[in-house]
């Protein structure tokens, strides 16, 4: 019904550069907030970054404000996510996910409030 496809990741160096996509389909995009969560090798999943229906809201975990950037562009039904100055720290999986209810100018921050999950899709920082 609702599918969520993430594409981007990759290894990459200390420092440099990656953009994580999320394509969505099955419903009206732009009713839904979205947000980015990542799982790093024994550790739980942890809320990243995340963007309200329109855009117009965002928000982001500590360790990653001023690094990372949270997009959309709702006419290409698309969620991004900017990387840069990575760490090895931000070695894990990245997963986007979508609400199931619409709203249209709030974030949510915890797995929790997310009811459809994209594959995931691995980045790796070496040092």
């Amino acid at each position: 019904q609702v599918q969520l496809v993430e594409s981007g990741g990759g290894l990459v160096q200390a420092g440099g550069s990656l953009r994580l996509s999320c394509a969505a389909s099955g419903r009206t995009f732009s009713n839904y907030a979205m947000g980015w969560f990542r799982q790093a090798p024994g550790k739980e999943r942890e809320f990243v970054a995340a963007i309200s229906a329109r855009g117009g809201n965002t928000d982001y975990e500590d360790s990653v404000k001023g690094r990372f950037t949270i997009s959309r562009d709702n006419a290409k039904n698309t969620v991004y996510l900017q990387m840069n100055s990575l760490k090895p720290e931000d070695t894990a999986v990245y997963y986007c996910a979508s609400r199931a209810s619409v709203s249209y100018f709030d974030t949510y921050t915890t797995s929790y409030d997310y009811a459809y999950w994209g594959q995931g899709t691995q980045v790796t920082v070496s040092s």
